[in-house]
Formats: structure tokens, sequence, C-alpha cells
């Protein structure tokens, strides 16, 4: 078993097991994308999806089948990810592309512009300038009155980096039992030199000087796992590119 399958394993296990909340994340995820949908009944077939950090879509697969897209669009980073995704959307009334890219470079390249993003538990890997020159330039990517369902890992407001990331490897040392010793300490490892969560309070701010309207939807019973409805509510402003002062 190579590197990535032992990887993949241990991931499959915390989704299993619902460590991370992904069945709540999922539910909410696919709520928002069902009721902006339903709010916009003259776009039903013409819809365009942009999905950020796919992975292998074995749970948003069969929501983004149900939905009525003209056009799918999958990234991840993890290139061995995509065919196990392609697989799990399966035959599609739409048309659908997958690509192994960065998420902030396949979003600052151009392109036509998204009725709807989603991203689930990537965003998080960007450092705090990082997010805010992706959402500036997500917002150009998306049209006016479209919208970003974004799932992923936040700190509590005042919450130090440092402090998330004691109290959530403590989570995964104390519950995480399914897995063996190595791959705990193989997932504490990655999520200290990796994981940059936002601030639930402060990002709200930054999104919205990038252009965006925002809504919590959701909040996981662990202070970390949260989905957000951002509405694109205007264009962006020059302004808001390029990091904050």
């Amino acid at each position: 078993m190579d590197l990535f399958e032992r990887q993949w394993q241990a991931y499959r296990a915390v989704v299993d097991n619902d460590w991370m909340e992904h069945r709540g994340l999922t539910a909410a995820c696919a709520a928002a994308l069902r009721t902006w949908v339903a709010e916009h009944p003259g776009r039903r077939g013409e819809i365009s999806l942009l999905d950020l950090g796919c992975g292998d879509l074995a749970r948003m697969g069969p929501v983004f089948r149900g939905l009525p897209l003209k056009t799918y669009v999958g990234v991840d980073l993890t290139e061995q990810v995509l065919p196990k995704a392609h697989a799990a959307l399966g035959r599609v009334p739409f048309a659908a592309e997958f690509h192994h890219a960065d998420i902030v470079e396949f979003v600052e390249a151009p392109g036509e512009t998204v009725d709807l993003v989603h991203a689930s538990l990537v965003v998080h890997h960007l450092e705090d300038d990082d997010k805010e020159t992706f959402l500036a330039a997500l917002r150009r990517r998306v049209s006016d009155g479209g919208a970003f369902v974004w799932a992923d890992l936040f700190r509590e407001a005042g919450e130090s980096r440092a402090e998330y990331l004691e109290r959530y490897t403590a989570r995964i040392r104390g519950s995480w039992h399914a897995i063996d010793e190595d791959a705990r300490q193989a997932i504490v490892s990655h999520i200290t030199a990796f994981d940059f969560p936002a601030d639930r309070e402060a990002i709200v701010e930054v999104a919205e000087r990038a252009g965006w309207h925002w809504r919590r939807l959701w909040h996981g019973s662990h202070r970390a796992e949260a989905v957000a409805l951002l509405t694109a509510r205007e264009p962006c402003s020059d302004a808001a590119v390029g990091g904050g002062g």
C-alpha cells in the first residue's frame, strides 16, 4: 500500500466515524445549495457550480447530481482523488470537468463567472492574508447574486492559533481511537504544520470587505467545524484586493 492509500484510508476513517462532523457539514451545505436553487427558479438548468477542494465526492456527489446544473467544475490539489470524484459523481445530465490545481491559482486565473461555489475543509489551509486575497479573487469569479457555500474549520472568537491547535489535537488524541497511534500522530503533525483556521468573527469583516454578505448557517458541537453562506452582494472594489491594512 503506497503513502497516498494509507493517508486516504485514515481520511476515510475520519469521515466514516464522523469525527469532523462531515454529516452535519454535508447536510448544511446541501440545504444551502438547494435553498439557493429554489430562490432562483429562473436559473434552473443554467447554473454553473465551482467545487473547490472537491475531494472524492463520496458525500457531496449525490447532492450535486440532484441540482439543476448546466456545468460542474471540481478542483483539487491531490491528483489521485480526481478519478474517485469522477466515479462518485457518475452519469449526470450536465457538463462536468475536473482539474488538478491549487484553489487560489485556479480562482485567480482568468475564467468565466459562476453562480455557485462550494468549498469544504480546504480554505483553512490558507494563511490569513491569503484568505483575504482568495475571497476577493473569488468574488470576481462569482456573478452578482451568486453564492459561496463555505464549510470549514474556524477558531473561536479571540482564540489564538496555538490555543486552537492545542484544543483540536487533544480531541484527536483523546477520541480518534479507530485508527492507530501512528495515523493519529500523522494527522496531528499535518494539522500543526498546515492548518490556519480563521477567527470566526474576524473573517466576517474580511469577507464583507471583499464584497460578500456573510450568514452563518451551522456550527458543530466541537466549536470548530462550521458552514457559512456568502452571498455576492456587490462587485468587488480594488480596495478589497491584496490584503488588509
